[in-house]
């Protein structure tokens, strides 16, 4: 029996990143034709048969909404090309903070966004760090969740950093920094944060001792980095000796990189899971993701275990 062909594909907004992933996949990326019109429409073609093969589509949802778009039309397009399997790799998922419903006649954005891909065909969706890891539930088809932590647990254990404290800089991310910390070996602090509204926060305080210690504040995504510098800010007044940020989605809007450049931080690790101009301050390092989905997909069309991916 031959084995099933497979094709990968790319958003134009993802397509740095998904060259990088065929990179390591040792394939190239196949062509797709964009018809756009005068009014903004646009309408993706795939270039070539897909017919009976397994089909990579990659592209994170950051925003505009045409992003989400556009994949869902090329979800649709392999499934009328008659693509046996559909696999929708979004390094970062969009709307992932509209999880739950926080308050009345509020949407709960990452459900659907979960129907939207699956009603467009998707028959498996491969992603890395969602705001909540309840979101996998939203899905009736197979959904790889991948945690950053395989690529940062072993660069902050390349830097060599004595009295080492892995901080939270809120309370949901405690279970997230407990689980860097028993990986290497480290105290645990939180930075509790009250926010009226969002982007803003009221009122910070510290929970923990930091006194004389090398602190890494790790997150699942930096926006418009005011928690964290105000977090930095806090953890250098109580002591401690340097502070780092580590956050797998560099959303990075507003004023994040002039925030970040003249924040108490010595560095801001972030993926390539969203497009960063790290040139815009010297302070944030890009660790490429594109090994670990490679290694994934690969995996995954072999039917092979994946369980080794996964460090926290």
């Amino acid at each position: 029996m031959a084995e099933q062909a497979t094709y990968l594909f790319s958003t134009r907004t993802s397509k740095a990143l998904a060259e990088k992933i065929a990179a390591h996949y040792g394939q190239e990326l196949g062509k797709i034709n964009f018809q756009e019109f005068s009014d903004g429409e646009f309408e993706p073609v795939l270039d070539q048969t897909v017919r009976g093969g397994r089909v990579f589509l990659i592209g994170s949802t950051f925003p505009p909404a045409d992003n989400l778009m556009e994949l869902l039309l090329m979800i649709d397009a392999a499934k009328r090309a008659s693509a046996k399997n559909i696999t929708v790799v979004i390094p970062y998922y969009g709307l992932a903070r509209q999880d739950r419903k926080d308050k009345p006649r509020a949407p709960i954005g990452a459900k659907l966004v979960a129907n939207l891909l699956t009603a467009a065909g998707a028959t498996r969706i491969m992603t890395m760090d969602l705001h909540a890891d309840q979101i996998q539930g939203f899905f009736e088809i197979p959904v790889d969740h991948l945690y950053a932590s395989t690529i940062f647990v072993p660069y902050i254990q390349s830097l060599g950093l004595d009295n080492l404290t892995i901080a939270s800089p809120d309370m949901g991310g405690a279970k997230r920094a407990k689980n860097y910390a028993s990986h290497l070996g480290a105290e645990v602090v939180i930075a509790y944060k009250e926010r009226k509204r969002a982007n803003v926060v009221d009122d910070m305080f510290l929970i923990g001792d930091v006194k004389d210690r090398n602190v890494i504040l790790i997150d699942d995504m930096i926006d418009t980095a005011g928690t964290l510098c105000k977090a930095s800010d806090i953890l250098i007044k109580n002591g401690a000796k340097s502070v780092r940020a580590i956050a797998t989605h560099g959303v990075l809007s507003g004023k994040a990189y002039d925030n970040i450049q003249n924040s108490s931080m010595v560095e801001v690790i972030v993926t390539d899971s969203i497009p960063v101009q790290a040139e815009k301050s010297p302070k944030i390092k890009v660790l490429s993701c594109a090994p670990l989905f490679a290694e994934v997909m690969k995996s995954v069309h072999t039917y092979q275990s994946i369980s080794s991916k996964f460090i926290i």
